[in-house]
């Protein structure tokens, strides 16, 4: 970068400074008064709304500088409430003296990277328009200009205005940003709650990306692999009917490679299902989970809540969690009946599995609980299992889904 473009980024950052200055210092004195009004008590309705135009002005600053910003203040519900929003925020008192700062020193640095530049455009042109002014003559540093060596001294002073202008206005527009940088940036546990969630948001598109990734190499197999295994299998059946004359040997080798192929089929099938069941993009969640108590050994009976449709990694995790749960039952629980619990409470999937076998049950041996945990975690969420000898057992897994 050289020194004239970043004179020009400069001065293109101050003056779009300039914009906010002159709307930082009326806001600051509004939220002066509404404070000290309200000391008086007939301030308060006007807490709420200035410090809500206080974040807005700050946000929009935030943004400029590529900072995180935080939410904006509520402007509706009961006024207590509102109130505490505003005056509990620790960003609040930042703010507003983020506003006397910036609204002094950029009309200062505004009007600087407005009036140079300007002025060096005024003395490059002057030997262009000095004789058709009227009356008193143009000056220029100071002296008038009323002939014409004077006036072609005009580019040469329009040099001095834009070296001072490529001196001045990159460290001015330094400061001006440290200076908005000190004053908004998030608090401590502000910045640590924000790198909170944006490692959550991060990581969830991770699983919606990779729970898309499963469902198009399901799509593969299932279009495309599978069609071809199965007309394999027929023409390796068409076969065998055409080796009718031929030895024995020969057609034990056809049935025996129809066989192969079938056991293939059903393999491909079970991995298809692993991947990403058909039936949970199909019928979703609730009936993925029938279509599993269905198929289940131990008589089991589903109850889910209805919510809408979540994100399909979620749904994945919760379905092949139950069946992982599920197949622990059917293996080691020596239940009658199992019953699979399914509802939403607030941002959490809570999906809880009971059996009435011998309990006993406990993570962390290398079996399917250990699995559960792992798939859990993945997702930020928890996993409880409660298995006293006797039973009953229960495992729980909450699973966040960013409603």
């Amino acid at each position: 970068m050289n020194v004239l473009t970043a004179m020009r980024n400069a001065a293109l950052f101050l003056i779009i400074g300039l914009s906010t200055a002159l709307l930082a210092l009326p806001l600051f004195w509004l939220a002066v008064c509404a404070a000290l009004l309200s000391l008086a008590g007939i301030g308060l309705p006007l807490v709420p709304p200035a410090t809500h135009l206080v974040r807005r002005l700050s946000g929009w600053q935030r943004r400029r500088l590529g900072m995180p910003a935080p939410p904006y203040l509520p402007l509706e519900g009961p006024l207590p409430v509102r109130l505490r929003a505003a005056v509990g925020d620790p960003a609040t008192p930042r703010e507003v003296l983020w506003l006397l700062a910036h609204g002094l020193t950029g009309i200062v640095l505004g009007f600087l990277a407005l009036g140079l530049p300007l002025a060096a455009l005024n003395a490059a042109t002057l030997p262009l328009w000095w004789r058709l002014t009227t009356g008193s003559p143009p000056s220029v540093l100071g002296y008038a200009v009323d002939s014409w060596p004077l006036a072609l001294t005009g580019p040469l002073v329009a040099t001095v205005y834009l070296g001072a202008a490529c001196l001045v206005l990159p460290p001015a527009a330094g400061l001006s940003e440290r200076l908005s940088r000190s004053l908004l940036k998030p608090l401590g546990r502000v910045r640590l709650a924000q790198q909170v969630a944006l490692l959550t948001a991060a990581r969830a598109s991770a699983l919606e990306a990779h729970a898309q990734e499963l469902r198009r190499i399901e799509r593969t197999l299932h279009d495309g692999t599978q069609n071809r295994l199965v007309a394999v299998v027929m023409h390796l059946g068409l076969l065998e009917r055409a080796l009718a004359g031929a030895p024995e040997s020969t057609r034990q080798l056809a049935g025996r490679a129809q066989e192969a192929a079938s056991d293939a089929l059903v393999n491909l099938r079970d991995a298809i299902r692993a991947i990403h069941p058909p039936v949970l993009t199909e019928y979703g969640l609730d009936g993925a989970l029938a279509a599993l108590a269905a198929r289940s050994p131990v008589p089991c009976t589903v109850e889910i809540t209805d919510f809408p449709r979540l994100p399909a990694a979620v749904e994945a995790a919760a379905y092949f969690t139950a069946a992982e749960a599920l197949t622990n039952v059917a293996k080691h629980s020596h239940a009658n009946k199992a019953v699979v619990r399914v509802h939403l409470d607030g941002g959490l999937l809570i999906t809880a599995i009971e059996d009435d076998g011998v309990g006993g049950a406990h993570s962390g041996t290398g079996s399917g609980l250990t699995g559960i945990d792992h798939r859990a975690a993945a997702f930020g969420g928890r996993t409880t299992l409660t298995s006293p000898p006797g039973g009953p057992t229960v495992l729980k897994v909450e699973l966040p889904c960013g409603l």
